[in-house]
């Protein structure tokens, strides 16, 4: 083709409105999409944190029975065995034993990265880098939960956290 410059000209006059129309319309859809993503993130978040707190409260009472149930055992086991029990030393090592099944640590920095979360998305601009490493930290904490929790319950509920959180992880990596 051997346009003259005036050919040229009026070609771009009439390719430049389709031109901004299709991008107007592609910036649109993207932005459409992308709030869409952030809802569904944001309820997924949101289910994990309610599993958290469910966490939370079955741990509060599995901690102290637990700690119960330990004493009670060791009493009856020294019992039958007619040892004397050291009381402090009992009472020191039932509650050491509680305090290593305690998730109360982990539970703080879920909360702290559910903060975290939202920060990252109110900076409106490109995190997902930033929330692919925070999905990390989230996994992190779930899964040191479950190792730690001694109880069926809790076990069921990370599995269920850990199942969104793959999810989030997901949808994170389509996040510029």
């Amino acid at each position: 083709y051997d346009l003259s410059e005036e050919d040229m000209d009026a070609a771009w006059a009439e390719l430049l409105p389709v031109i901004d129309e299709a991008i107007a319309g592609y910036t649109a859809m993207r932005e459409a999409e992308g709030a869409k993503l952030e809802a569904d993130i944001k309820a997924k978040i949101e289910q994990v944190r309610a599993y958290s707190n469910e966490v939370e409260a079955i741990s509060k009472e599995d901690t102290v029975g637990y700690r119960d149930k330990l004493e009670t055992r060791i009493r009856n086991i020294l019992g039958s065995f007619e040892v004397t029990v050291d009381e402090q030393r009992l009472l020191t090592e039932c509650a050491v034993w509680a305090d290593k099944i305690a998730i109360d640590e982990e539970l703080v920095r879920l909360r702290s990265h559910f903060d975290a979360f939202y920060s990252i998305a109110a900076l409106g601009e490109p995190s997902g880098r930033k929330l692919d490493f925070l999905m990390q930290e989230l996994n992190r904490e779930t899964n040191t939960i479950g190792s730690k929790a001694n109880n069926a319950r809790i076990a069921r509920i990370v599995v269920d956290m850990k199942g969104e959180l793959e999810k989030i992880r997901e949808q994170v990596q389509n996040i510029e």
